[in-house]
C-alpha cells in the first residue's frame, strides 16, 4: 500500500479551497478521480494503524474530504471502525468514498462529541461542543455512480456531517458558540 498523502500534503486552515463550495463529481469517474478516492482511503487505513501511523507521522482520521487535499470536489473517504468495542479486526462500520452527498433529512435532536471535534486540516485545538443532528439520512453516489441512501445516528452521523461540511466550505469550529463553547441545549446527546 503506497501512501500519497502525508500530513505535509493535507490542506491547512487558511487555504481558500477549504472555504469554497466544492464542485460535483461527474460520472463515470475519471482515472484521476478514481485515484484520488483510492489515495484518500489509503491515508485513512494507514492513519488508523498505530505502527504505520507512526512510521509516516500521520494523525489518525476517520474521514478525509477532497478539499482537505487541495481538490474542490464533492467527495470524501470515510472509514469508521467497528462500533462494537468487543470486536477486534472486524469489518468497519463504514468504509467507502461518498460522492456528491446530500443530507436529505435530519433529526431535531442534537448530539455532540463529549470532547469536541478535531480536524486534520486544523492544527490548533479549538475547544467546544459542536452541536449536530443526532440522526441523518444521506443520499450519495458510490464509485460506480450508483445512488445510495444511508441512515446514520450518533458517532457515524457526526462523522458524515463533518465531512459533508468540508464540501460546503465549513469547518467544525464554525458550529461552536465561541461565547459559551462548552454549553449546549439541555437535551443534546453527548457521544463519547
Amino acid at each position: 500500500m503506497t501512501i500519497r498523502f502525508t500530513m505535509d500534503k493535507i490542506t491547512r486552515d487558511g487555504e481558500p479551497v477549504l472555504r469554497q463550495v466544492a464542485e460535483k463529481v461527474p460520472f463515470p469517474l475519471s482515472e484521476e478521480h478514481t485515484q484520488l478516492a483510492e489515495d484518500m482511503m489509503t491515508y485513512l487505513v494507514i492513519s488508523q494503524d498505530e505502527a504505520q501511523n507512526e512510521k509516516y507521522g500521520l494523525r489518525p482520521g476517520v474521514g478525509l474530504a477532497a478539499p482537505q487535499v487541495g481538490e474542490s470536489l464533492q467527495m470524501a473517504a470515510v472509514l469508521i471502525p467497528s462500533l462494537d468495542p468487543h470486536e477486534r479486526d472486524d469489518e468497519p462500520y463504514f468504509k467507502g468514498t461518498i460522492f456528491n452527498p446530500v443530507i436529505i433529512s435530519e433529526s431535531v435532536k442534537r448530539a455532540a462529541l463529549d470532547v469536541g471535534e478535531g480536524c486534520l486540516s486544523v492544527d490548533e485545538d479549538v475547544p467546544g461542543f459542536v452541536p449536530r443532528a443526532n440522526r441523518i439520512t444521506v443520499r450519495y453516489q458510490n464509485e460506480q455512480g450508483e445512488t445510495k441512501t444511508i441512515k446514520l445516528r450518533d458517532y457515524p452521523a457526526i462523522v458524515f456531517q463533518h465531512e459533508i461540511d468540508h464540501l460546503h466550505g465549513h469547518l467544525y469550529y464554525d458550529h461552536i458558540d465561541m461565547t459559551a463553547p462548552w454549553e449546549v441545549n439541555d437535551d443534546t446527546k453527548y457521544i463519547d
